[in-house]
């Protein structure tokens, strides 16, 4: 139904963005790779995928196409919603999610929340073919998850930061051997900078 929303990032929250369109708010789930663009009162295009269930309607949005097209892909797995493909586009970025595919990796794709062996192994088997080797782009990494990170991150949102500014510093962090306390100080001076 929509192609892509383009508007004013009004909010930005941990699963979903609201853009302002025309004087109208729109609540759009996205993923935490897609939130690492974007920034409160930037102007932003959407890439769209709108899903219409009993329990309501959802949209769903990427900042970039090759987002949206994977989890369209992901969607036509067998018991794989909307928002599983989001987990699994907030752990891995598009390209790593072809190249398990196409490695039989089950273990990369287990590393996205809810997806264990089966569905991982399921993933491969139904993808497999739609895979376009020549459409591989360079791997940019992974996103990092842990609970110290998150607990950080809510932190540093608390202070009035967004979650995009936030995750653009965290991402480039090694946080291995860091706690809650280290990664909230190292952000903050590196924001500051």
């Amino acid at each position: 139904m929509y192609e892509y929303i383009i508007g004013k990032v009004v909010n930005i929250k941990e699963e979903y963005i609201v853009v302002d369109n025309n004087g109208i708010g729109y609540r759009i789930f996205t993923s935490k790779n897609s939130l690492m663009n974007i920034k409160i009162s930037e102007r932003v295009t959407m890439y769209m995928y709108f899903n219409l269930r009993e329990d309501g309607v959802s949209l769903y949005g990427f900042t970039t196409e090759e987002e949206l097209d994977m989890f369209n892909m992901l969607l036509l797995v067998s018991r794989i919603g909307p928002k599983v493909g989001l987990g699994i586009l907030s752990t891995l970025t598009p390209n790593q999610i072809k190249l398990a595919i196409l490695n039989n990796d089950s273990h990369i794709l287990c590393k996205a929340p809810g997806i264990g062996n089966k569905t991982a192994g399921r993933i491969i088997l139904e993808l497999k073919d739609r895979i376009d080797k020549d459409d591989m782009v360079e791997d940019k990494g992974i996103v990092e998850n842990t609970d110290d990170i998150e607990i950080a991150i809510h932190g540093l949102m608390s202070l009035g930061y967004t979650r995009g500014e936030i995750l653009k510093i965290t991402n480039k962090m090694d946080t291995t051997d860091m706690s809650t306390e280290d990664i909230m100080k190292e952000v903050l001076r590196r924001l500051s900078t």
